[in-house]
């Protein structure tokens, strides 16, 4: 199994904007192929950002990737910059192999 995840430092002030963000999102990830979970999860609230990541779990590595080359992919992040005023710098990916 894979687990793929974002973390976005989100603007104080702005976390109500970018969870709305993500409850209207079309992720397009419904029936894709090796798709398993998705949760947006929100961690700790910092002097200027309060923490969030995207966190999917995949049957591979291999699915994710053939997702991230696909047309589902493109469709689901073409707005992705749309919303630049509840950021605080870019996403930060991180992919993980499950172990045990």
């Amino acid at each position: 199994m894979y687990i793929a995840m974002n973390r976005f430092q989100i603007i104080l002030g702005k976390e109500v904007a970018f969870e709305n963000i993500w409850r209207g999102r079309d992720s397009k990830l419904s029936g894709v192929p090796g798709f398993k979970t998705f949760n947006l999860i929100r961690g700790d609230t910092k002097d200027d950002f309060t923490l969030y990541a995207s966190h999917t779990t995949w049957n591979s590595k291999d699915a994710f990737i053939a997702w991230t080359k696909s047309e589902s992919f493109r469709e689901a992040h073409k707005n992705a910059g749309k919303h630049s005023d509840v950021y605080k710098g870019h996403p930060v990916f991180e992919g993980f192999e499950i172990v045990i």
